[in-house]
């Protein structure tokens, strides 16, 4: 039996499979204690813990610490002259228009910071040694009162040379042996000051949050009588043991939208499709993503709360337009839904929770496309007029009838999901018309047919129980550690076998990192190098095959980078302009066993009756007939219609049409 829950802001996902039998549950989350809202869907699907094998998790623990700021109190340790440096942070403004704008805050404060004497230079040599004696003294004076409850340590240059970071851990642990320290070397090996010391003070500050929270969990299950294996997800769209997590927390911080991806590229890779754009939409957020030949693109970093994490990440924009997005008017008079949420306490108005603020799920069941007895299967009940009383106050402000309100919130935080995609697909090189969009989430599939339009994207593919995609993605998941290194190396013969030995070095690392955790089958490595003419600013990823770095050459990846560097920026330089390497990135995956790529729905029930709802959309009354997923087969089907599936309703507009395919996934056809 393996087991997949991932919590999100709103409801807990969990996929079963059981042998041959697959069966889903979601519950309501518990933001305080997320892990009780994980045991309350184990319990609400029926499963005894101690039949477990294994159990895979993901969840917005990490996250909810940052953005809150509700993680560790760190005591940061960094080089003499370098305190300031998160306050500093980049010579940059990200909203440039805002008068008001204040660069974010970190979360360690300028006088939690102490300097250490020591010095390297940029090639990793020793200027100044670290003082043992000194670095004691300050270390015991600091950290004597335990008001701390992590230590972060970023040195100048430490990644090219982790010494004297080693050596101020020692000296820390002699002083304080319970206090989890962090040090950059460890977190990330790569060059630019601000962005070390930004990832691993959040990684010092999340760490006894995540490790609590895994230590908790772990303990009602184990009282339960559960012995299996319990794996995390991480950022980068695979999952480790639970107990890695004790080292790199970091790691786990998008867990939740990463698990979503891979579910649907796994789910997907069976029916035919590689080229997606996926839709993650579910009560807080939409988070959307671009998969090209059926690879998940990666991205060195991310931010958070305005704060950069310089750790590999599936590369995915967020959006503050879910389901629970609240509806309301800003200082100018005009209409916003989002990024705040009614999350899963109190909830949209509709839940009878006590939440009185309009939301997308209210306006849903306004304009009609939402049913009252569509929620989770038809076991949660929701009073359409308590969304009605929430909606009303905003339509009167604006001088609009209800259903009118409701479609403008509907159109509206589709219009911020369209921006999203145009984020990650023609900003960055690809023409979304390209691809199919691939909803899930509890929101997503109602969305899907308008966005994909605004897009010009002419199919939608809908995959079996799409409500709980990214608790099922935890299981198709493969075991996956990166280790990433800068070592700057121009693109010339003589560099050749320093690139190839870099890479083989981080292999043997990546590799070696999974046979300690007890992994002991590494099946594929994927290598980035990140690249850039000699004089650009940034660089841009370069992905090769393990399988030929025998015939590596210059020519070769000289090539390699043209075509990157022109699929981003349209253009590339003549042959023969120098060309550099500044760091290089290896993941070594291993597969565990993969459950069925089949159907994920039960399909326990055909809710095909004949009946019709009134729906108002885009200023026109519509008369659409109700459908469950059962009752479609190869034939298309005029819209506008509902798909009722167990977990999410799929709207189907006018002037598309609707059919499911031959492994069961709805697919939603514009006409041309």
């Amino acid at each position: 039996m393996r087991v997949g829950i991932e919590v999100g802001g709103t409801f807990t996902d969990l996929v079963v499979v059981d042998g041959a039998e697959v069966r889903t549950a979601k519950v309501p989350s518990t933001p305080s204690r997320p892990d009780e809202g994980a045991m309350n869907a184990i319990e609400v699907a029926g499963l005894d813990p101690s039949e477990i094998d294994e159990l895979v998790h993901g969840s917005t623990v990490a996250t909810n610490a940052v953005l809150e700021r509700k993680g560790a109190k760190v005591c940061f340790f960094v080089t003499r002259g370098i305190r300031d440096i998160l306050l500093i942070q980049r010579h940059d403004r990200r909203a440039i228009y805002d008068l008001h704008y204040r660069k974010p805050q970190p979360v360690v404060p300028r006088y939690n910071t102490y300097e250490i004497i020591e010095r390297l230079s940029p090639d990793g040599q020793v200027v100044v040694a670290l003082d043992r004696t000194l670095a004691k003294a300050l270390a015991t004076k600091v950290l004597k009162s335990d008001e701390f409850d992590a230590v972060a340590i970023c040195f100048l240059h430490a990644y090219m040379n982790p010494t004297h970071e080693h050596l101020m851990a020692e000296i820390i642990a002699d002083v304080s042996p319970n206090l989890p320290i962090t040090c950059s070397s460890d977190v990330t090996r790569e060059f630019r000051e601000y962005e070390r010391a930004s990832t691993t003070t959040l990684a010092a500050y999340v760490q006894p949050v995540v490790v609590g929270y895994v230590r908790r969990f772990s303990k009602a299950l184990e009282k339960r009588g559960f012995r299996g294996q319990f794996s995390i997800m991480q950022s980068n769209g695979g999952r480790m043991p639970a107990e890695a997590m004790a080292k790199n927390a970091i790691s786990a911080l998008f867990s939740g939208p990463a698990a979503g991806v891979v579910g649907a590229v796994r789910r997907l890779a069976g029916s035919g499709y590689s080229n997606l754009i996926t839709l993650d939409m579910g009560g807080t957020s939409t988070d959307v993503a671009l998969i090209s030949e059926g690879e998940t693109k990666l991205a060195p970093m991310t931010m958070i709360d305005g704060l950069p994490v310089k750790t590999p990440v599936v590369d995915i924009v967020t959006v503050g337009a879910g389901g629970g997005s609240i509806a309301w008017m800003d200082d100018g008079g005009l209409l916003r839904v989002g990024p705040q949420s009614a999350g899963a306490s109190p909830g949209p108005a509709c839940y009878g929770r006590g939440g009185d603020v309009p939301t997308v799920t209210d306006a849903h069941l306004i304009r009609g496309t939402l049913r009252v007895n569509s929620f989770l299967g038809g076991e949660m009940k929701v009073d359409k007029k308590l969304a009605s009383n929430a909606l009303q106050t905003i339509a009167e402000s604006f001088a609009s009838t209800l259903a009118e309100m409701a479609d403008d919130v509907i159109r509206l935080a589709e219009a911020n999901i369209v921006r999203a995609i145009q984020q990650v697909s023609t900003e960055r090189g690809s023409d979304p018309r390209d691809f199919v969009l691939v909803p899930f989430g509890g929101a997503g599939p109602l969305h899907a047919a308008r966005v994909a339009e605004d897009l010009e994207i002419a199919k939608v593919v809908i995959p079996p129980n799409a409500g709980v995609l990214s608790a099922a993605g935890l299981l198709l998941s493969d075991h996956i550690h990166y280790r990433s290194l800068t070592n700057r190396l121009t693109l010339i013969e003589e560099n050749v076998s320093e690139i190839l030995k870099t890479i083989e070095h981080l292999i043997c690392e990546a590799r070696d990192y999974l046979f300690s955790l007890g992994i002991n089958s590494v099946e594929k490595f994927d290598i980035i190098l990140e690249m850039r003419y000699v004089g650009q600013a940034f660089e841009i990823p370069v992905k090769l095959s393990a399988e030929g770095l025998d015939d590596i050459s210059v020519n070769g990846l000289e090539q390699l980078f043209s075509i990157a560097h022109h699929r981003m920026f349209e253009f590339s330089k003549p042959h023969g302009d120098p060309i550099e390497i500044i760091s290089f990135r290896v993941g070594a995956k291993s597969s565990p066993s993969k459950m069925p790529m089949g159907d994920l729905s039960t399909l326990s029930r055909d809710n095909s009756e004949s009946i019709k709802v009134k729906i108002t959309e885009r200023g026109k009354k519509l008369e659409a007939a109700v459908l469950h997923r059962k009752a479609l087969n190869e034939q298309l089907l005029d819209g506008p219609c509902l798909v009722q599936d167990e977990d999410s309703t799929i709207y189907v507009p006018p002037l598309w049409r609707v059919k499911r395919d031959f492994t069961n996934n709805v697919i939603l056809i514009r006409n041309s």
